[in-house]
């Protein structure tokens, strides 16, 4: 049984490690993606926090007024030093694009581009898709599920860890001191990656599974809004907050298909630090603006809330900049794990020598 699961390991690691490397690579710097955009692009993504944001009319009409060839698909609200992001859709087509706006001072901050544009965006896009488009959220998600069956049976070869856990033998031989360092690192991050493993492959499947089945490639492109542009805006999301006391507005969905309506989503101020920007929210007619429903994290199913709790698991948000480095670093944990696997591959198929006479401690 045993020897069965290291071939698995074994051989799956080596097939896959390149993937799994530039996913865990990628990963690790997305982890602070916000604080790279403010860093590399101030001018477009870092406003000064006044005390009120202009009204979402107002700046609706301004984006509209400015990019008429565009339509206004959703908009993310931010209240504190991140500039407003608008997606929007170029008339005829079915290509996104985005652009950043001053909420407080109505100043639109840059000019539409494509979605992986910018550095951090491009990253995005290699992390889940490897830049193969919908196809690559397909062989992303296989490698994901390669990094989870990695995680399993390395905890399944190395189940008994905790006697020599903290034991390194620095001084050892190369193939000794690599064994050590592949179980130590290998253990310690396993529940992590596994949580990251899990995630990713859920998410994968499911963008795959979204676009084909509720985004049809033959569905007309949209020439004109397909919701009532005179609709008051800010309104429904300060309604929004009445429909459901503790929301905090994070993100508008305008209807920019033919069977959706407008929906405010955001947090809802709970203890559950696991809950997402997107786990509750409101449904408004798109024509009308009349309420329509609601939905609460609170009172949904434990799946829906374990589902809804992938976002900041997979992140590593929930608890604030600490568990953000430790998601970072773990992130870097594969870097270490396929060096010293190679290493340990090659000496037991006697691809290289070991720097000294040792045996090899599998």
């Amino acid at each position: 049984m045993r020897k069965s699961v290291f071939k698995i390991h074994s051989w799956l690691a080596m097939i896959s490690f390149i993937p799994i490397l530039i996913i865990s690579l990628t990963g690790s710097v997305l982890v602070f993606k916000s604080e790279i955009d403010h860093w590399q692009m101030p001018e477009k993504t870092k406003v000064g926090v006044h005390n009120e944001r202009i009204p979402l009319d107002v700046l609706h009409l301004t984006i509209r007024t400015a990019h008429p060839d565009y339509i206004i698909g959703t908009w993310e609200i931010f209240s504190d030093d991140k500039a407003d992001t608008v997606y929007l859709i170029k008339s005829g087509t079915h290509d996104w694009y985005k652009v950043h706006i001053n909420q407080y001072s109505g100043k639109i901050l840059s000019r539409p581009v494509g979605l992986h544009s910018d550095l951090t965006d491009w990253l995005l896009n290699l992390h889940y898709t490897f830049l193969l488009h919908d196809a690559g959220l397909l062989v992303a998600s296989l490698f994901a599920t390669a990094f989870v069956v990695l995680g399993i049976t390395g905890i399944v070869l190395y189940r008994r860890f905790w006697v020599r856990l903290l034991q390194v033998r620095w001084r050892s031989a190369t193939v000794v001191l690599f064994t050590d360092l592949h179980k130590f690192v290998g253990i310690l991050s396993s529940p992590v990656i596994l949580i990251l493993g899990i995630t990713g492959v859920y998410w994968n499947i499911a963008e795959f599974a979204h676009e084909y089945t509720e985004h049809p490639h033959e569905s007309k492109a949209l020439s004109t809004a397909p919701y009532n542009l005179d609709l008051p805006f800010q309104s429904l999301v300060d309604q929004s907050t009445h429909y459901l006391p503790g929301l905090r507005p994070t993100y508008l969905v305008f209807a920019y298909e033919p069977d959706m309506q407008i929906m405010v989503f955001g947090h809802m101020h709970t203890t559950n630090p696991l809950y997402s920007d997107y786990s509750s929210g409101v449904i408004f007619d798109k024509s009308s603006g009349n309420f329509i429903s609601t939905w609460d994290i609170r009172t949904m199913p434990t799946l829906d809330k374990v589902v809804d709790s992938f976002r900041e698991l997979h992140f590593g948000t929930f608890g604030g900049i600490w568990t953000q480095i430790i998601w970072c670093i773990v992130g870097l944990a594969p870097v270490v794990l396929t060096i010293t696997g190679i290493y340990l591959w090659m000496v037991r198929h006697k691809k290289i020598k070991p720097t000294r006479k040792t045996t090899c401690v599998s």
